[in-house]
């Protein structure tokens, strides 16, 4: 009989199926270790197939050999956990690792523990196990997560409480999807981690895209593509450039204007201090010399 979860019970509800059948499976592979099965349904491999809709896209084919070596020589401790489809197969929901590796090792069947759950179900239970697990493609987990506040209507501090991570990982994760397809591309490849592919979510678009090339033809850490952001945004050579530039036009301007000064005044102007602050001595030798000033600057007054 198929299990019914209603939209009013939320994420919650899909938790606790999701938490039941892995104790369950748990259970079912202690009692079969004593008496000397793997527990769980053994079911047919050509049987079974992975959930189309399943957020992780990419396998690791070294951990997946890893995990066959390991089935070879202990079997499959773990049941997976499979929803039973109306033409007699079996859709993964929870296990697709153990799945691949099993094939690899050459197993023909597999202990299984069989769920009939809606398609509904299938789906949001996938994504949330999916997220609650730690090696999860950066990519493939903003995705989901996208798509489960989406779905539900939830906000960023909502999903943070689901799932157990903190909203500011949430954030960090949500902002790989602003990035162009190439670069997410690179992330979910492996060839770029998520802290190189946050520090180029401020750039302009063509310069993610060079910088990302860059660093992975380069083989830059996350450090070295962070100072290339930074000089980017901050070029030390150019700053100290344009301040060499603004001091000497700045100096030049205030030659000119004592050099201004002392032919119209005809007489000697002398400053102490620099162009950010000092005084200007205009030097007068009688009275008639500074009467002469006075009448300068009121010309100079009346022209304003």
């Amino acid at each position: 009989m198929a299990t019914t979860i209603g939209l009013g019970r939320g994420l919650a509800a899909l938790f606790s199926d999701t938490e039941e059948a892995y104790e369950h499976a748990q259970s079912e592979g202690a009692r079969g270790e004593q008496g000397g099965k793997n527990g769980g349904e053994e079911l047919p491999l050509d049987k079974i197939y992975p959930n189309p809709d399943q957020p992780r896209k990419v396998f690791d084919q070294n951990a997946l050999g890893e995990l066959a070596a390991s089935i070879r020589e202990h079997g499959v401790i773990m049941p997976i956990v499979v929803n039973r489809a109306a033409d007699g197969r079996y859709m993964i929901i929870a296990g697709e690792r153990r799945y691949r590796a099993a094939k690899m090792a050459g197993l023909t069947t597999i202990p299984a523990i069989v769920k009939e759950y809606t398609p509904r179900q299938v789906e949001e239970i996938s994504l949330i196990e999916n997220l609650q697990r730690e090696d999860l493609n950066p990519i493939e987990a903003a995705s989901a997560m996208k798509k489960l506040m989406e779905e539900y209507h939830l906000t960023q501090e909502d999903l943070a409480e689901r799932i157990g991570k903190s909203r500011p990982a949430i954030t960090n994760t949500l902002r790989l999807l602003s990035l162009p397809e190439e670069i997410v591309e690179l992330v979910r490849t492996g060839k770029l981690s998520s802290g190189h592919a946050r520090a180029l979510i401020t750039l302009p678009q063509d310069v993610q895209l060079q910088f990302a090339r860059k660093a992975v033809k380069e083989g830059f850490s996350v450090r070295q593509m962070e100072k290339m952001v930074k000089d980017y945004i901050n070029p030390p050579e150019v700053s100290q450039k344009k301040k060499d530039e603004m001091a000497a036009r700045a100096s030049v301007e205030f030659k000119n204007l004592i050099e201004r000064m002392r032919y119209n005044f005809r007489t000697k102007v002398s400053f102490i201090g620099s162009e950010k602050k000092g005084r200007i001595y205009i030097d007068y030798y009688s009275r008639d010399d500074l009467d002469r000033i006075f009448e300068i600057l009121d010309i100079i007054e009346r022209q304003e």
